[in-house]
């Protein structure tokens, strides 16, 4: 293999293990909010139980996202020079943007939100606990505004010529409100929300099904599956927005997305299929005009194919795109269909006595992380040839001075020590949720609590 795919293979491995973390820690920090705000409104005790339980959970998640959201940037300036230097500017922006509005909040309340127990009020820990979820809300923004930069460039002007070119700002706001910015970040968020519920939803009905914790597993299974309904449909809406602006910004990518080739014809909407690239055709199950449909509510309306671009402006692993892109809409019906047949049985009073839906359940946290990853697949795949698209090609971006030995060396080392991280992320998850709620410390400081509120209400010292 060559340097540039071996540098391609490289970040994506370790941005995609990166990005298991914080979609989980987005989505905990909204169930843990929820139950925070459910102590403080009703006093149930349980609330709060669980809210520290998964404080400790969130803590784990969050702690291993930082670490290995590190790596990437010294990858930026080992394996990708002159895309660094090309982008410097616009990246430098959003990244010190990061610092000053999410990272400062985050880090000023994470002390408080996890130490902050039986020291601080209980509205207090909770202005803490909204703080930190905040803060990854907006950490999240301003990565989504560097990478949909790169998709949908705005706000800049290159300034010098050849090796020396570089992007510069001219406009911060076009920049951060770039035509894909917006969309992509509502999609992401909704992403991370389903990730939380699901892990939420995974770990409580396990709880169910062994007979333990049943109270508080109930407690909790309604909140992460009022999130989840909700969210599963709302990624209706921001998927649809996204591809509308794909089809607008990126019609190149919208062609190998849905493996449409004819230069300019009706699209037909595939619900699966393969990719032929030789034969330029694509076999499956599809509706015809069903694209065309979507994008202009007309079944005839023509839409642009692979062929009206040329050959080295087009994405060339068409099969892959497409296969990543059809398993994260796939997943997202199959979330949509559970969360609403679950929904009813709950309104019903029948869902925690169905206990093949409960181990459905155990075993569908998986299924919002492997569509947040494939999604991300596709539309970093799909921008290609291009790194910044229509401004810099991904050949043009590597640094000259790295080899495909020392990548290879380095990809290899990065393997091998990810795998011993999600190792001990898995032995530590396992370890807490084995523990449960109901930990030793936690009944010993409630029964402290209690004993002190009794004392002072029969009147003694």
């Amino acid at each position: 293999m060559d340097v540039e795919i071996l540098s391609r293979i490289q970040f994506a491995f370790t941005v995609s293990f990166h990005y298991i973390y914080p979609p989980l820690s987005i989505g905990l920090g909204l169930i843990m909010v929820i139950m925070e705000g459910l102590y403080l409104r009703t006093g149930d005790k349980q609330y709060e139980q669980l809210a520290r339980f998964w404080t400790k959970i969130f803590a784990l998640t969050f702690g291993i996202g930082v670490a290995t959201g590190i790596v990437m940037e010294f990858e930026f300036g080992t394996n990708w020079a002159a895309y660094s230097r090309f982008v410097g500017d616009v990246f430098g922006s959003a990244l010190a943007a990061e610092g000053i509005f999410a990272f400062a909040l985050e880090s000023g309340f994470l002390g408080v939100l996890l130490f902050g127990w039986n020291r601080v009020s209980p509205r207090v820990h909770f202005i803490a606990t909204l703080g930190v979820w905040l803060g990854s809300m907006f950490s999240a923004v301003w990565i989504v505004v560097a990478n949909s930069w790169q998709q949908t460039p705005a706000g800049y002007h290159i300034v010098g010529e050849g090796l020396h070119a570089r992007a510069e700002i001219t406009d911060f706001w076009a920049m951060v409100f770039n035509p894909s910015s917006v969309d992509r970040l509502l999609h992401v968020w909704v992403g991370a929300f389903l990730a939380g519920a699901f892990l939420v939803m995974s770990v409580h009905a396990y709880y169910l099904l062994r007979g333990r914790y049943v109270d508080l597993s109930q407690k909790a299974f309604r909140i992460a599956l009022g999130v989840a309904a909700i969210f599963s449909l709302s990624q209706l809406f921001t998927g649809h927005r996204s591809a509308d602006g794909v089809a607008e910004n990126q019609p190149a990518k919208l062609a190998a997305l849905e493996g449409h080739f004819d230069s300019l014809a009706a699209a037909d909407m595939y619900i699966l299929g393969w990719v032929d690239k030789e034969k330029q055709a694509v076999a499956g199950l599809k509706i015809p005009g069903g694209l065309s449909f979507l994008l202009h509510y007309d079944f005839t309306t023509p839409v642009r194919g692979l062929n009206a671009f040329p050959e080295n402006e087009r994405p060339t692993a068409l099969n892959a795109i497409f296969q990543f892109y059809h398993l994260m809409v796939a997943i997202g019906m199959l979330m949509i269909a559970l969360t609403l047949y679950a929904s009813i049985q709950w309104w019903r009073g029948r869902l925690f006595r169905q206990r093949w839906l409960l181990w459905v359940f155990v075993f569908a946290v998986l299924l919002p992380n492997i569509a947040n990853q494939v999604g991300w697949f596709a539309a970093e795949m799909g921008r290609q040839p291009w790194v910044v698209y229509g401004l810099l090609r991904t050949s043009d971006a590597l640094s000259a001075a790295v080899t495909a030995n020392q990548v290879l060396f380095s990809l290899i080392l990065f393997t091998v020590i990810y795998t011993l991280l999600f190792a001990l992320f898995i032995y530590l998850l396992h370890k807490k949720i084995k523990a449960g709620p109901e930990s030793k410390a936690f009944i010993q400081e409630r029964r402290r609590q209690e004993g002190i509120a009794e004392a002072f209400g029969n009147g003694e010292p």
